[in-house]
């Protein structure tokens, strides 16, 4: 398990604490949900998570996050952040949690 494995888990196990919050399966890998719809999941070289569309942009503006593409489609509300940029995965997948919980009934 790398060091990056390990920060998502630690990240992972204060979300599980909340009630409502389970792990599922999301495009072959394990995902944080609340209320059954994914918010965020480790994938090969770092995270994605769902935001706000506006976020995603603010967020591939910067250059240390891109919008998610799936089959060569810029996904709105999707985020990938690099391994390279795991200092930036907590407030991800806090924003990524509260965005969630606040369109999910």
């Amino acid at each position: 398990m790398t060091s990056r494995d390990e920060l998502f888990d630690d990240l992972a196990a204060l979300h599980l604490a909340r009630e409502g919050v389970d792990i599922g399966p999301m495009f072959g890998s394990e995902g944080l949900r609340i209320r059954g719809k994914v918010f965020a999941f480790r994938v090969k070289r770092g995270i994605i998570a769902k935001l706000p569309e506006e976020r995603v942009s603010e967020l591939d503006a910067a250059g240390r996050a891109e919008r998610m593409i799936m089959r060569e489609r810029a996904m709105r509300e999707w985020v990938f952040v690099p391994d390279a940029a795991s200092d930036l995965w907590e407030t991800v997948i806090d924003e990524a949690f509260a965005f969630v919980d606040r369109i999910t009934p």
